[in-house]
This record gives structure tokens, sequence and C-alpha cells, in this order.
């Protein structure tokens, strides 16, 4: 029995070939009318006959998805802020039992907004960073019991939550969700919280180090994990899939003619996608050659400190247990990896950290924002905090934020685009490290182009061109969308943080 649109076969990669919705994804969003079998049976059934319509048999059988749209552009009437803080109840979604693509959920959740109708990993966390200021703890509770579903159910958190995104995860911020949690109630709960999901945040862990005992000189390479020279383990993105994505399948086969490893492209671009910056110049090995994506052979920086963060997390959660052996394990793999960070992706001549290819044995030579992980989680020393800086400030800082890349490729997560979470996490990462007038540019930049293009459009985006704030982002696989989860969240803290102190 067919249980997936995208196991339809001919039918389904008919509808996605002739692009028959104008996205990919709007097909396996589609909540069938009857049993898939059924449908695939009249579908061979009916495909010959004269007059024979894909779109109207599409129709006919299946459900097409909404797709939130800005029907409150009145309200940019309103304040921003006030907007913002109201604009949670519109991306706010119950759980949904049926038969679609969606994973089941035990509670309420946030979506992003526009095409993506379901919870999203990292996007989550930015956009507690907003349900935080909004009051709405019991959302983020929610949030976070859904993702400890999630990995109960899988043993990690998925891409998001459908059926199509099983086989890889995204940037690992549950840690981190956790700890905001804690920051959202009193100071007494912190150790209840931390003990609670200390199984869920084990067991995201045990998913990220998978293979990592069977590591030898002659397989240094198993799932995420990679075995250093000098013995050190570190992390890289992949998926267990190497078929094309359902929901962009038409970009991926077309991409696929150009090269003779289907299966390592899939992949590579499967991977990409877990690490959330799909697509950018830095997983090429050749510059604006998508089709030399090698996500897989690179340790990503920002990846390796959010397990840190992670280990640290565990740490801390066991010590308040009373498990001291344990808590000193997790320290150890920490301090560990911390020291692995430095030794490989930091670099003296540039004072900036990069990813590193350990396939080549060397550092990737791109300049990405990922560089600013190490301050963010307080890994760098102040000396290296300062080159960071400098670099920001030299290469990324634009009129409206920070670049992404300081490449122009076409792709999303590359120049002339911001990013709602690479701001926030280089403002706090400047912040740590006392970098407090470059920090409150950047925030403020940031809010300027969110009020501009709020003034004109009425709408929150996904991202933003930070070169020319007059603009909207653009690139990559689909229009630019608005909503938007993690933008709002990351407004509502600038905001927080440095406007209404300033009026304080």
């Amino acid at each position: 029995m067919v249980k997936d649109i995208f196991l339809l076969g001919q039918l389904f990669e008919q509808v996605q070939m002739q692009n028959i919705f104008g996205d990919g994804k709007t097909f396996v969003d589609c909540t069938p009318r009857s049993n898939l079998s059924l449908i695939q049976t009249e579908f061979e059934k009916e495909k010959n006959e004269v007059g024979f319509d894909l779109k109207t048999f599409v129709e006919q059988h299946f459900i097409l998805p909404e797709t939130f749209v800005a029907t409150y552009i009145a309200a940019k009437e309103k304040p921003l802020v006030q907007h913002l803080h109201l604009l949670w109840d519109e991306l706010n979604r119950q759980p949904e039992a049926g038969n679609h693509s969606l994973l089941s959920l035990p509670y309420s959740y946030i979506v992003p907004g526009g095409r993506f109708r379901e919870i999203y990993y990292w996007d989550s966390f930015f956009t507690m960073l907003g349900l935080q200021l909004s009051g709405k703890i019991e959302v983020i509770k929610n949030m976070v019991n859904n993702f400890s579903s999630l990995i109960n159910q899988y043993g990690y958190i998925p891409n998001g939550n459908r059926s199509y995104f099983l086989g890889r995860s995204q940037p690992p911020f549950f840690a981190a969700m956790v700890n905001l949690l804690c920051e959202a109630h009193a100071k007494e709960k912190t150790e209840s919280i931390l003990i609670k999901y200390l199984p869920q945040l084990e067991k995201e862990y045990a998913f990220w180090m998978k293979g990592a005992d069977d590591l030898h000189e002659n397989n240094t390479a198993i799932n995420r994990v990679v075995l250093l020279p000098d013995g050190s383990i570190l992390n890289c993105y992949s998926d267990e899939l190497n078929t094309p994505r359902p929901e962009s399948f038409k970009e991926d086969m077309e991409l696929a003619k150009k090269v003779d490893d289907k299966e390592s492209l899939f992949k590579n671009l499967r991977a990409a996608c877990e690490s959330g910056w799909d697509f950018s110049s830095r997983w090429y090995k050749n510059e604006n050659d998508f089709t030399s994506i090698h996500t897989t052979e690179i340790i990503p920086v920002d990846l390796n400190c959010l397990l840190y963060n992670l280990e640290q997390t565990i740490a801390q959660g066991y010590r308040l247990a009373g498990e001291e052996e344990l808590a000193k394990k997790f320290e150890a793999a920490a301090y560990k990896r911390k020291q692995a960070i430095n030794k490989y992706c930091w670099n003296d001549n540039e004072n900036f950290y990069f990813d590193y290819d350990f396939v080549a044995q060397k550092q990737k030579t791109s300049l990405t924002l990922a560089g600013v992980f190490p301050l963010y989680l307080k890994i760098a020393t102040a000396e290296q905090a300062e080159g960071v800086a400098s670099k920001i400030e030299k290469y990324f800082l634009q009129p409206g934020g920070l670049l992404t890349t300081i490449e122009k490729t076409g792709q999303q997560w590359d120049a002339p685009n911001g990013w709602a979470p690479l701001q926030f996490i280089s403002v706090k990462g400047l912040l740590h490290y006392g970098h407090h007038q470059l920090a409150k540019m950047i925030a403020e930049r940031w809010m300027t182009v969110n009020e501009k293009v709020f003034d004109r459009t009425g709408k929150m985006l996904e991202k933003y061109n930070v070169e020319d704030i007059n603009l909207e982002g653009g690139g990559g696989e689909y229009p630019t969308q608005d909503g938007f989860g993690w933008s709002n969240g990351v407004y509502l803290k600038f905001h927080e943080m440095f406007k209404t102190k300033n009026q304080n």
C-alpha cells in the first residue's frame, strides 16, 4: 500500500516534473481524498485517455494545502511591535491527524509562514525568542514538548514535521530551546526542567554521534561523525537518503543532468538542507558551480559549536541530577570539541573561523557568518573574537545588517541576503566579548530594513536584501516568503535589547 505521495511513482514524477503548481512542495503537502493506492490505480486507468488533464486529475483526487497569505496588511497601521505580538495567533497551528504527510505532534505550534506550513527545527528557537517577549511561555513549552515527542519517536528532530523530511535533522538548537525555557521560568525551576529533558538531550546527542565508536584510520567518516588525524572527533551534516528531495524533485533532477554521480549529488543537496543553509556557495568545492556541492565532506564550524553547547547542557543536567561522573564525561567531551574547533577551524593568518574540508584535509576559504558561532557559544578567546569582529565590520556589515557570505551566486544563503538567525547569533556573540557598538549597529540596521519593508508591504519576510534596503531578498528555489516566524522573533528580541532600553 502506498503511504506517501512521493511514492506514487509515475503520477508523482509527472506532477513534479511538469511543475503544475509552480512549487514542488505543494503536491507533497496535499491531502489525498481517498486511499493513495486507489488513486494510483485510477491514474493508470485514465492517463492515456483522450483529453486527460493532469492538473484536473490531481485537483479531483487531492485537497490542496492552504498557504499563509498576509491578509493582515492593514495591520501596518499599527506599531510593528504590536503587530508582531498579535501575529503569533495567525501562525499558530493545532495538531493534525489525517491522511497526509504531516507527522503528528501532541501540542499546538508556530509555523514560519508562507509555503512553510509545518514546524521547523532551527527556525523554532528564533521564533521562541519572540514568543518569550510576547509572554507566550506555554507555547514555547508546547513546542519543546513537540520536539521531545519527535526525538522519542524517531531518535532525532527531523528538518520539519513532514514524512518527506525524515532522514535528516537541522542545526541542533534543542539544548538552546531547553535553556530558553529555563530562562523563561523562575530560577528554581531550572533544575527540574533540565533534568526532565535529559533523556531527549541524550538521544539527540546519540543521533549526531552515531558510529563514533566504529571510527578508525581506515574508516574515518561514518554518518555524521569524522575522525581527524590527531584523534579528535567532529561532526558533519548528512542524510540517510541519496535520492531527489520530494519537495524539490524537479530542481534536483534537472541539476543531476549535469553530473555522473547523481546519488552523491542528491546526498549532498540533502545534507545542505540539514544545515539550514540551503543553498550557499559555502558548500561548493568550486566557486559558482552548484554541481560541485560537497556538504558531506565539510566539518561546519557552526554545527560543532552547537554540539559543544549540547554537551555542556547535558553535563549541567547530570550535575543537577547528582550524576557527577556522567557530568564529567560530557564536560570532557565538550572540552575536547572546543580544542578541536580551535585547531581545525581557526585561522591565525585570517583571524577568522572557517569550515574544514576533512577529505582534502584543509580549511575552506569562504568567509561566512558561521564563523561567528564560536563567539555566540564562548569558544573563542578575546583575541580571536577581536579578529572575528574586525572581519565582520570589514566584509559583512551592510546598510541592512550582515551578509551571510560575501559571494554572489544567486543562492539565497549568499550575498546580498541577510537572515534573522545569523543576525541574532552575531549580535549576541559580539556582545559576549564586549563589542557593544558593532553589535548595536548590526541590530539597528537589521531592524531598519525590517521596518522599511514592513512599511511598504505590511509583511515580515523570511530573508532581506541587506545591501540595498529598498529591495526585498531573493534567490533560491522559491519566492521570498512572508510570515515570518524567525524574523518576527529576532526583531522583537532586538527591539527589547536596544530600542526599549534606549527609551528608558
